[in-house]
């Protein structure tokens, strides 16, 4: 295959080794970063053959395709912005996985034109973080304000599509800001999504943790939320520490 054919103006390719994956990237458009490998980490492996996933605000592709050695099955890529969607199709092409992955350009407000209700055995996301506040400083690039705040929909949009979207007992896995977790923990409760699992990650010994990670299960038992070790992701100096290096390349 022709890879430089699949690069566009301003575009470069990227590998994360550990997974075999390249990913299209541009910086000109919201660019996977770390919470998407983490994201992908956290995932419970599950190699059924006919297992159905999704990937909302899939962005370029990244946390899809990081599960490709994870997961059996097909997986569904939804991006709402045309590039980075674009982007996500030819880096599917580049990983010749086109067989098992399909990306659909769309609002995630409007899935159910595309997928069904109940079809899916696990949704996975990596939403905007930030409110979309009249006081919020928003980036002047629309693509990264887009990925960044709540402009095209606010959590408990992902949360209802994320639980529609599930079969019963499918799992559910979201990595946000820690300072939003009771919200993100309520609106769980509201959509029938019993959180199981969750894991806060600390840019460094002695900070404040910026990221959780957590698995839920639809229509799942209330409690046994299980909190596991925390992930460190850095040394004083700033150097990623063992477990992150390992998510990232190969051994």
């Amino acid at each position: 295959m022709n890879e430089e054919a699949l690069l566009k103006a301003n575009e470069r390719i990227d590998a994360l080794s550990a997974q075999g994956i390249r990913i299209i990237q541009s910086p000109e458009v919201f660019a996977f970063s770390l919470d998407a490998v983490l994201l992908a980490d956290f995932v419970r492996p599950n190699r059924k053959s006919k297992l159905q996933t999704v990937d909302l605000c899939a962005g370029n592709g990244a946390i899809g395709l990081f599960l490709n050695r994870k997961l059996g099955g097909h997986i569904t890529e939804v991006e709402l912005q045309t590039r980075l969607a674009d982007m996500a199709e030819r880096s599917v092409a580049l990983n010749q996985l086109t067989e098992r992955y399909t990306v659909i350009n769309a609002d995630v407000k409007d899935i159910y034109e595309y997928l069904s209700k109940d079809s899916a055995d696990i949704v996975v996301c990596n939403p905007p973080y930030f409110k979309d506040l009249p006081t919020s400083e928003k980036n002047p690039n629309p693509h990264l304000a887009l990925a960044r705040h709540e402009i095209a929909i606010d959590l408990a949009g992902i949360v209802a599509k994320m639980s529609g979207l599930l079969k019963m007992n499918g799992k559910a896995y979201l990595v946000h800001r820690p300072e939003r977790l009771a919200e993100i923990l309520t609106t769980f409760s509201q959509y029938r999504l019993a959180p199981k699992r969750l894991r806060l990650v600390y840019p460094k010994a002695g900070r404040d943790a910026n990221m959780v990670l957590i698995e839920a299960i639809k229509d799942g038992k209330a409690g046994g939320l299980k909190v596991v070790p925390p992930l460190v992701v850095a040394d004083q100096v700033g150097n990623y520490r063992p477990e992150v290096q390992a998510m990232l390349h190969a051994h």
